[in-house]
């Protein structure tokens, strides 16, 4: 059974939905640890606190149907959840900018395992060019050119300083990368076929900081 179509699908999938999805697949690896062979949208339910009919909508949009009474395969949905969301394919990336966030995200071994491996870094910085983080090398900023023509590489990983962050995201396009994982808090300008995925640490801190003190007082 060829699992093709699925992944042309995917655009038409509420982003809500893709943001939930791998929450499902995480917990249904969780219940395939306990030995459960079978799981019901409702058992998702209790564990993630998302509506049963919803977790049973957001399935719908992937090629699997549940048994009435009984659930889902557990080894079925991991399956075809996996190869929906693109993490059976392994994404190469250069990540750009070695701080204390981006040597995180190299030391993240974990990455690997949702689809996504940084081959190299890039920085400026005399002491980290030529050394590696995790078995990741680190290159000088001025190499990137020279590594797209060696690595096939479509993702930025961008975890530079916000003054930068716009001329970095410029050289990494014109040098051939289509999509961006944006970790600063800049707002990053691009062409309308570059996909732009922004993760700001500091805007989720804002919302955290502002519900605690709502619920403090």
């Amino acid at each position: 059974m060829s699992n093709q179509p699925q992944k042309k699908d995917i655009a038409k999938v509420p982003e809500p939905t893709l943001r939930r999805l791998p929450w499902y697949l995480s917990n249904v690896k969780l219940l395939k640890q306990k030995g459960e062979q079978y799981v019901s949208s409702t058992q998702i339910s209790k564990e993630i606190n998302v509506d049963a009919s919803q977790i049973a909508k957001d399935l719908s949009y992937v090629n699997i149907s549940g048994r009435t009474r009984v659930g889902y395969e557990v080894d079925a949905l991991i399956e075809v959840l996996e190869d929906f969301l693109g993490f059976t394919d392994m994404h190469k990336a250069f990540l750009f900018g070695v701080g204390s966030l981006g040597g995180a995200l190299l030391r993240d071994s974990g990455l690997k395992h949702f689809g996504l491996e940084i081959v190299a870094a890039f920085d400026v910085n005399p002491n980290l060019i030529g050394t590696h983080i995790n078995g990741i090398p680190i290159f000088h900023s001025s190499e990137f050119v020279n590594k797209m023509k060696e690595y096939d590489v479509h993702i930025g990983v961008l975890t530079v300083p916000i003054e930068i962050a716009q001329q970095i995201t410029d050289t990494m396009i014109a040098g051939g990368i289509k999509a961006v994982w944006n970790f600063t808090p800049f707002r990053i300008r691009v062409p309308e076929d570059i996909v732009v995925q922004n993760t700001s640490l500091y805007a989720h801190l804002a919302v955290m900081f502002n519900r605690l003190n709502f619920n403090e007082h």
